[in-house]
């Protein structure tokens, strides 16, 4: 399974950044930026997730804090295990969830399919494989970037690394970009209130 290390690795492989007594980013710099396209890429192609969460007597709200790294709720199934499925019909604001139906549930449970963000640590990543060198380039260019912008007032007049660097990195990003839009999922127009189904 990949982890940070391997990604961190990735990245400075593409950067040429291979000698640890003069490296140009620490590790917590590259972190930063593979945190930075990490988001990128939950967004593009987000976890899919679900899991169950227990509603209140009388009550037909469900709270989005329950479900980890949230992004958008794709459906709410109750009751559960029927087929076909009673997808029930909600709306989303705030971290609310509120069911459309005509009496509320009485404290059964709902399984609530949703978007999250993907997380990478030192124990692994939610990332598919495809996505791990993607993750990488956007990485490298956002790395880039970044220290051409810090490096162009320190060098001397008619040295051009940073320039080079930056020209580099918006390419980078520009591929980043590409293969999101190529591994991306696709978006479906729908309403924020769902209908019932089944």
């Amino acid at each position: 399974m990949t982890t940070l290390t391997d990604i961190r690795d990735r990245v400075r492989s593409d950067l040429r950044d291979l000698d640890p007594d003069a490296s140009r980013w620490s590790d917590a710099e590259l972190d930063r930026h593979i945190t930075r396209a990490l988001a990128d890429v939950s967004l593009a192609a987000p976890l899919e997730a679900a899991t169950t969460v227990a509603t209140t007597p009388g009550s037909r709200e469900l709270t989005t804090i329950v479900l980890p790294d949230f992004l958008e709720v794709e459906s709410v199934e109750i009751p559960m295990d029927t087929f076909p499925p009673r997808h029930v019909p909600f709306s989303v604001w705030a971290a609310t969830i509120t069911l459309d139906l005509p009496s509320p549930p009485e404290g059964e449970r709902a399984r609530v399919r949703y978007l999250a963000r993907h997380t990478l640590d030192q124990q692994g990543s939610t990332l598919p494989e495809a996505l791990d060198e993607v993750l990488a380039t956007g990485a490298a260019g956002h790395a880039a970037i970044a220290w051409s912008a810090f490096a162009i007032d320190r060098l001397t007049a008619g040295d051009d690394v940073a320039e080079r660097f930056r020209t580099w990195g918006e390419a980078r990003l520009g591929a980043f970009r590409e293969q999101l839009r190529e591994h991306g999922r696709p978006r479906r127009l729908r309403s924020r209130r769902r209908t019932a189904t089944g």
